[in-house]
């Protein structure tokens, strides 16, 4: 395993252990968080852990035009249940995705050390949020890096039903630049969206 140090460098993320984690340690500078989202790697870790750095061997991504919308999403669009918003509660997206409970998690991996350092990536325009809307009130959105073609998504909130499903569908309507979604992790909820996984390397190469 790679204990990293002040120096601002990675691993070859092919040094990865088979669950995809590559390192321990360093810190969550908006140049550390940079060069690791530049080079398809992820930080994800527990309050009481260290840093702890991933490249899995298969990523989660949404190519846009493999994005399925539902005959039920279609009619939330058309009835126009939402509004949706970008950039405008950045702190709140965030703030809500580490409260709202996770199926099988005790404890959110969005630390208050977290949070800051991509509250600074937002401030520098490197970081995203998508909110959703209903009579003023904030129910639902995600946050995510932008890296050029690729939207790096980090995480997703829902206060009511499809409002998440909302966010997303709509950042890929409205962002032709953004050919793929990463979405790190597979899971269930992605996956009815159109997710599949890719070969570490495809990513990589897509990445560059």
């Amino acid at each position: 395993m790679h204990f990293l140090t002040s120096a601002l460098e990675f691993p070859p993320t092919t040094a990865a252990n088979n669950h995809g984690l590559l390192a321990i340690g360093g810190d969550l500078s908006p140049e550390r968080l940079q060069l690791a989202y530049q080079s398809g790697i992820f930080p994800w870790f527990n309050p009481d852990e260290p840093i702890l750095w991933w490249s899995p061997p298969q990523r989660a991504v949404i190519f846009r035009n493999e994005i399925k919308v539902s005959k039920s999403m279609r009619n939330v669009f058309n009835r126009q249940m939402f509004t949706i918003t970008y950039n405008r509660a950045f702190e709140a997206v965030i703030e809500n995705c580490a409260a709202i409970p996770r199926e099988g998690q005790v404890d959110t991996w969005i630390t208050p050390e977290m949070k800051h350092a991509y509250m600074h990536l937002h401030e520098l325009g490197v970081a995203l949020s998508v909110e959703v809307w209903q009579d003023n009130n904030l129910v639902g959105g995600l946050y995510g890096i932008v890296q050029k073609r690729v939207f790096c998504g980090e995480s997703m909130f829902s206060k009511v039903s499809n409002a998440s499903k909302a966010a997303l569908i709509q950042l890929i309507s409205d962002f032709s630049q953004f050919e793929l979604i990463d979405c790190q992790i597979m899971n269930p909820h992605l996956e009815s969206l159109g997710a599949r996984l890719i070969p570490r390397k495809e990513f990589e190469t897509f990445l560059r």
